[in-house]
């Protein structure tokens, strides 16, 4: 795993894209998370999104994280096996 602490190497441009992009890197998707609230809300609509990553946007929260949250477990509910 690269440091977290710096920004991934250009020409990567850190937008809602990139943030929802399952094709993006998790290294990369860490970075957003921990860097730049604004755009967690999008890695909740990543698929590749993990338990941990979104363990960690739950508690450091952000503009529009509670919502994508609700909306990701609603989704989870009404896809769950009866």
């Amino acid at each position: 795993m690269q440091d977290l602490t710096t920004p991934p190497a250009p020409p990567i441009i850190l937008t809602p894209q990139v943030a929802c992009s399952p094709d993006t890197d998790m290294d990369v998707l860490w970075h957003i998370a921990l860097h730049l609230p604004e755009l967690r809300k999008w890695i909740v609509a990543n698929p590749q999104a993990d338990a941990a990553i979104l363990e960690f946007i739950s508690q450091a929260g952000g503009p529009g994280v509670k919502p994508a949250l609700e909306v990701l477990l609603e989704s989870l509910e009404t896809e769950a096996p009866r």
